[in-house]
């Protein structure tokens, strides 16, 4: 279906579903033949279906459509996932887990091997991290 019935479906204007695709919102845009013009998207249902997706979840989280093609960059680029984390970590929204990580898994191997494992004593003043 061509873009105005897609948008009229959705309850959104045309130009807000041209928004949603330069953000990385809709599925890829399918091959076209070589040697044509510009690429006319046509919407599928499963185009239609992402898009309903991606409005609920803007409208639970209270987001705006950049800020989920964010996080859908976060989620799939390493690069922007490490800055992000190295960020929550440094303003305190993300504690620094890597050492309890490796604790957790030191106590299972541990366990595995029939010893207990030794706990960490309060006093210790060095860091764990």
């Amino acid at each position: 279906m061509r873009i105005s019935e897609a948008a009229k479906r959705l309850g959104m204007s045309p130009r807000m579903l041209r928004y949603r695709e330069d953000l990385g919102l809709l599925p890829p845009l399918r091959d076209r033949p070589a040697g044509r013009g510009p690429a006319h998207r046509q919407f599928t249902e499963e185009d239609l279906a992402a898009i309903t997706t991606a409005v609920r979840i803007e409208q639970r989280y209270d987001i705006t459509p950049a800020a989920l093609a964010f996080g859908l960059r976060v989620l799939t680029e390493p690069t922007v996932r490490a800055a992000v984390a190295d960020l929550g970590r440094r303003t305190g929204h993300m504690p620094a887990t890597p050492g309890r990580a490796l604790d957790f898994e030191k106590e299972r191997a541990l366990r595995a091997l029939g010893q207990q494992p030794r706990r960490a004593d309060p006093r210790d003043r060095r860091s764990r991290y």
